[in-house]
């Protein structure tokens, strides 16, 4: 993985010459200068004293470093600020981001927030965690600023290596914990795991689209699922075809590298809950025939964000061995224009046979969604949550750091509930009946777009995809989530928190926080 070994260290275990003790720091109740937690009271003093003098406020997303103070055995000290001096679970997380961030690949870190519950510690392994993430599979052979030597060269992955790889952890970061050891040891595990699944998404979706495509990928999640308790299956293209998956048949017949269907089974023996996710799965989307201007196609790699996101979280939920049962549907095409491609005007047949007018071959994810949702419903989950990053129109609503969440409303608060536990995010939206006339077709059962339409085009694509949520067995709608993470899923500017630039891999910890809400449902 590409983020920092994490572990617990006892409160009695004392830091060394090497390492960096990083301490957290907010303004006292009423104004009058700091506080500094996790640190001896001698030592809390003397470190406040040097942050006064600097003008260190406190604040959210400050981070300083200074020399050790006497009497204290470490390289140097860090302090965060926290921005309030009744920190939760959330400012912990936040917190220990900015630490992971803000250290370095050669610093040994020792963090020491005062923590006393086991969701606060898990809370800052999770921070310090996904603060830490860097990737770096693609470094050339440059100098190394730190020695001057040659840098090796990046493995190559696609078919020369079979699959895509990640580096190995590389950093340290241990966290002074006074829980007994037992107790520790289970917080951080459920952290590693949520970490390290964030991690995987965000490794995924940093890989080139040139090495990254739907039989590499299919062939990634099997390696992944190697080990764990997991049923894997693959749709080729002439599987898709055969069996009337034509949605991603459809969208992926205009590239020389054919699409896939992945299914991810979790089925643990007496889990009494089914959750089915669905995930937007397209490697590289030019458009298609409806072609995106150039500057529109940079970054279009990470449309499989939302795929990569449910694989994620039902591999984490395997490796907690939550008491739910999952299946992940992995959606997988790449959207190119060639002789072959789908054309504007023309007709697909959807699982389940209900058609669909192409008139934007570039609302293609909606397409490959509309298979997976009808997949996922054949098996009567008792609920349906599809990731996608589906709509510009979502970042032009909410922005770069919500999510928009809509479907059943009984099933949106619950992931919006789980969402508030992880610490993400979210935004419920509506999808009024009035926009399906929008999708009449003049020929098929439904189009995929309005063309000309620039009005509410997040929720048109809700209202499109309601359309192939399945029936239950006594005649009532499965419930359904459709969570569009266009906006977050890609943090483009400079990093904050726990969130590094680039893949951010949102969502994947509220699915697991509402994994956890079935099992015990």
């Amino acid at each position: 993985m590409t983020s920092a070994t994490l572990s617990i260290r006892s409160s009695d275990q004392t830091t060394t010459d090497g390492e960096v003790l990083v301490l957290a720091a907010h303004t006292r109740s009423g104004g009058s200068g700091l506080v500094v937690l996790g640190a001896s009271d001698e030592v809390a003093t003397a470190v406040a004293a040097s942050l006064e003098a600097i003008g260190f406020g406190g604040k959210k997303d400050e981070f300083v470093r200074l020399p050790a103070p006497a009497g204290l055995t470490a390289a140097s000290i860090a302090v965060v600020g926290l921005g309030t001096a009744s920190p939760d679970d959330d400012t912990l997380r936040y917190a220990a981001g900015v630490a992971g961030r803000r250290t370095t690949a050669k610093d040994a870190v020792v963090i020491s927030f005062g923590q006393e519950s086991a969701d606060q510690l898990v809370a800052v392994a999770e921070g310090a965690g996904l603060g830490s993430y860097d990737y770096t599979d693609y470094r050339g052979t440059g100098a190394d600023p730190a020695d001057g030597s040659p840098a090796e060269a990046a493995e190559p992955v696609g078919e020369e290596a079979g699959s895509a790889t990640s580096s190995p952890r590389a950093r340290s970061i241990s966290i002074v914990s006074a829980l007994d050891s037992e107790t520790a040891a289970s917080a951080l595990e459920r952290a590693l795991a949520s970490v390290d699944a964030v991690a995987l998404v965000r490794d995924l979706v940093n890989i080139p689209a040139l090495d990254l495509y739907p039989s590499v990928y299919a062939d990634r999640v099997q390696e992944l699922a190697a080990g764990l308790p997991l049923d894997v299956t693959v749709w080729d293209e002439q599987e898709l075809v055969a069996e009337g998956f034509g949605g991603i048949a459809g969208v992926g017949q205009g590239s020389t590298r054919p699409p896939r269907l992945v299914k991810v089974a979790y089925s643990p023996a007496g889990a009494a809950k089914h959750i089915a996710l669905v995930g937007k799965g397209i490697t590289f989307d030019t458009g298609g025939l409806s072609l995106k201007p150039p500057v529109s196609m940079i970054g279009m790699k990470y449309d499989m964000a939302g795929s990569a996101t449910v694989l994620a979280a039902v591999l984490a939920a395997a490796r907690l061995s939550l008491p739910v049962r999952i299946t992940a549907w992995l959606c997988l095409a790449e959207n190119m224009p060639s002789g072959t491609a789908i054309r504007p005007g023309d007709v697909l047949t959807i699982k389940g046979g209900r058609t669909v007018e192409v008139l934007n071959t570039d609302a293609e994810g909606r397409l490959v969604l509309a298979d997976g949702l009808v997949a996922a419903s054949a098996e009567q989950p008792d609920a349906i949550v599809d990731v996608a990053t589906l709509t510009g129109a979502a970042v032009v609503a909410l922005g770069n750091r919500y999510v928009a969440a809509m479907g059943d409303e009984a099933l949106v608060d619950d992931v919006l509930g789980a969402a508030k536990q992880a610490g993400e995010s979210f935004w419920p939206m509506p999808l009024p009946a009035e926009l399906r006339p929008l999708l009449a077709s003049d020929i098929a059962d439904i189009a995929n777009v309005k063309p000309g339409n620039t009005a509410a085009g997040m929720l048109v694509a809700g209202v499109f995809l309601q359309e192939f949520v399945g029936k239950r067995e006594d005649g009532g709608t499965i419930p359904w989530a459709h969570l569009d993470i266009a906006g977050p899923a890609q943090n483009k500017d400079g990093g904050y928190g726990y969130t590094v630039k680039g893949p951010t891999g949102v969502t994947v910890r509220t699915l697991l926080r509402l994994a956890e809400s079935f099992s015990r449902a």
